[in-house]
């Protein structure tokens, strides 16, 4: 939520960003420097704007769990007559490299994916559909998905481990067995280590992906 709003701060007079967890929004005012943008606490079937007041609404990795029918009503009801949506969300591929070791890192990860593939949520499997029931529900003519946008960056061992741990299907782990949970993640981040030969958690790998984009204009 943070970060988004962030990346939207250069382009509007206004940003508003909105969370339902109190922490999340504390974490986003901490960063300093973005005096356009205020944060509140709130959901996404109830937004705090009056009618035809938006001109762009966004969310990230966020709108797989939407109330898909109230979300798009509210949508309709806060978003200008030319306003936009733009819904990003991350495709499931995801691949480590990191010298000649690269499809080695990217079978550990997917070997933690396995394990965790029996806590995954309803909301987990709409994400890997790419949004396709929302998109076929948004009841704009004007409408769009973009798929298989490439994305390339450098993160350490430590943030990628630390990205496993805020999945979802990660945290159902957790509360189910928290002693299994918290060995999984170590053993992981020692797996990565071992095979890049490195011994510093905050060595950096690069990471490729791919994100999507649905986007939709209300009619004038």
């Amino acid at each position: 939520m943070g970060q988004n709003s962030r990346l939207m701060a250069p382009h509007f007079q206004e940003v508003v960003g909105i969370d339902i967890s109190e922490c999340q929004l504390e974490e986003a005012r901490a960063v300093a420097g973005f005096n356009n943008i205020t944060y509140r606490k709130g959901t996404a079937e109830e937004l705090p704007f009056p009618d035809g007041s938006v001109d762009l609404l966004t969310a990230a990795s966020a709108a797989h769990w939407f109330d898909q029918q109230r979300f798009l009503l509210e949508a309709g009801r806060v978003l200008k007559p030319c306003g936009c949506m733009a819904l990003l969300g991350f495709a499931d591929n995801f691949r480590l490299h990191y010298g000649s070791c690269g499809d080695r890192l990217t079978d550990i990860y997917e070997e933690v994916k396995k394990v965790l593939l029996p806590y995954t949520s309803t909301q987990l499997a709409v994400a890997n559909t790419k949004l396709q029931e929302l998109y076929a529900a948004i009841p704009f003519p004007d409408k769009e998905r973009i798929e298989c946008i490439p994305l390339k960056q450098q993160i350490s061992v430590r943030n990628i481990v630390g990205f496993m741990e805020s999945f979802s299907m990660y945290q159902a782990f957790q509360r189910a067995e928290p002693d299994a949970a918290t060995a999984l993640l170590q053993r992981t981040l020692d797996r990565f280590l071992k095979e890049m030969g490195v011994t510093s958690p905050d060595t950096l790998m690069e990471v490729t992906r791919e994100y999507f984009c649905v986007l939709a204009s209300e009619p004038e």
